[in-house]
């Protein structure tokens, strides 16, 4: 996996959370969903086996079943942010 750009993940979560529809508390937009604690300090990016947490200062961890299923997730991300900024002319 490439190097970690924590500021890509909170954009793609922000948009999910913005523009997603909301299903029982998580936001789903495309093959991406959202969500987040109670308190808003923990933020969770998910897609198929995966959960992306991201904590409190920069700091996120990875839950995952299949090697395969990170890789596609982090192309997701990278295709979904560049895709998001094209489409609202924001970065």
């Amino acid at each position: 996996m490439s190097t970690i750009n924590t500021s890509q993940y909170l954009y793609v979560f922000n948009h999910v959370i913005t523009n997603g529809m909301n299903r029982e508390g998580r936001f789903h937009l495309g093959k991406l969903s959202a969500w987040y604690d109670f308190d808003g300090y923990t933020c969770y990016l998910g897609y198929k086996d995966l959960t992306m947490t991201l904590y409190f200062h920069n700091r996120f961890s990875f839950d995952y079943q299949e090697e395969a299923t990170l890789k596609e997730f982090d192309l997701l991300i990278e295709k979904s942010e560049k895709e998001f900024t094209k489409n609202h002319g924001g970065s």
